[in-house]
């Protein structure tokens, strides 16, 4: 991991094992709209499993020189349409302004291709029920690119150890989710928030689907939502602070805090923490760095009634979200992530949003 990737969550892209699934030239996939920097993890772990990267497509010459520079096995399309029409590709990942990847999906769907976009996939319900339409049409994927479990071991650790019963039933998960904000290095995008649809509706989503994967839910009630500037009146479109309560279908409890106040001294982008209660343990995930111990870290801490541990996840269970998803797309299965499982984290951050719209 670098230096840059550790302080700057935009383009942080971990370098850890993922397996291999398909040899080159077995499962092909291309690249279009490189405005956020997930797009280089996106394309990092789906390259790691094996796929063979085709294309590439964006409207920006520097972007497009600097994703050739990190993957030179690529060839630049000439237009999105290339991609859309190319037989081989067979997976379109895409990491555009985040009000523009709904469009760009059902695009992709409509060509009989599938889709993996960055977080957050929708900036508006109505955006969602589009694609729901198109999807249920077209039989075709929209996977997301929730990072945050996905891309971190662990918080995927903290998932294989909940389904293996290490805590009992899941009671409570609160997570904890600061960013930083690196304000003078951000596209103007990023302070428009029709463009990028609120904090909880961005940054919210991967709290809201580590909710619901970790508690076994598969929906929830909002109790409340928050979502301000706090701290930056000089960009008016930003929220800069965030946070929501729900209790899930199951009866399971949910906090998350969202925010852009990583302090200049921290060593990594954010000290992101997960706290998950269970009847019979419980969980901590220090999943970036651990305070002034070690940077970067991806710990986890475990107390039940057999043990109590402390777990150094780095290089243990690797990404495998990325093999699973191309066999997914390859054997149309959903061992990755289900389809109704992608939208309703959305969803739900999306009516926190709406909430916290008319309350502020």
């Amino acid at each position: 991991m670098t230096e840059k990737n550790i302080k700057d969550g935009a383009n942080y892209s971990p370098e850890g094992r993922v397996e291999t699934v398909v040899e080159q030239g077995q499962f092909f996939f291309s690249v279009a709209f490189l405005d956020h920097g997930h797009i280089y993890a996106q394309t990092n772990g789906l390259v790691q499993a094996g796929a063979t990267l085709k294309y590439v497509y964006d409207t920006d010459a520097k972007r497009l020189s600097d994703f050739c520079d990190k993957f030179p096995q690529v060839e630049v399309a000439t237009s999105f349409e290339q991609i859309l029409q190319d037989n081989q590709t067979q997976l379109v990942a895409s990491a555009a302004v985040p009000n523009l990847r709904a469009n760009i999906g059902i695009q992709v769907m409509e060509a009989g291709k599938d889709y993996f976009t960055d977080k957050s996939p929708f900036t508006t319900i109505e955006q969602l029920q589009q694609v729901k339409d198109i999807a249920a049409k077209t039989k075709q994927k929209y996977a997301v690119y929730y990072a945050e479990r996905l891309h971190n071991e662990a918080a995927w650790q903290a998932g294989e150890l909940i389904a293996a019963g290490a805590i009992g039933r899941v009671l409570q998960v609160i997570t904890l989710a600061p960013h930083r904000l690196s304000k003078n290095t951000r596209p103007d995008w990023f302070f428009n928030k029709e463009a990028y649809g609120g904090i909880l509706t961005d940054i919210g989503s991967h709290q809201v689907e580590q909710f619901l994967t970790y508690s076994g839910a598969t929906s929830a009630n909002i109790n409340f939502a928050r979502a301000s500037n706090m701290n930056n009146p000089d960009k008016e479109g930003l929220e800069d602070f965030g946070e929501v309560s729900m209790t899930g279908d199951n009866g399971a409890s949910f906090y998350a805090r969202v925010d852009w106040f990583t302090p200049d001294g921290q060593a990594t982008w954010g000290d992101g923490r997960i706290f998950i209660l269970g009847t019979e343990g419980s969980i901590e995930c220090r999943k970036y760095n651990d305070v002034a111990r070690q940077a970067p870290a991806s710990k986890l801490f475990l107390t039940n009634s057999n043990t109590e541990q402390e777990i150094d996840c780095s290089g243990k269970s690797g990404f495998p979200f990325f093999g699973r998803l191309i066999l997914d797309v390859i054997n149309r299965t959903e061992n990755a992530m289900t389809q109704a499982h992608t939208f309703k984290a959305a969803e739900l951050s999306m009516q926190a949003q709406n909430l916290a719209n008319k309350v502020g």
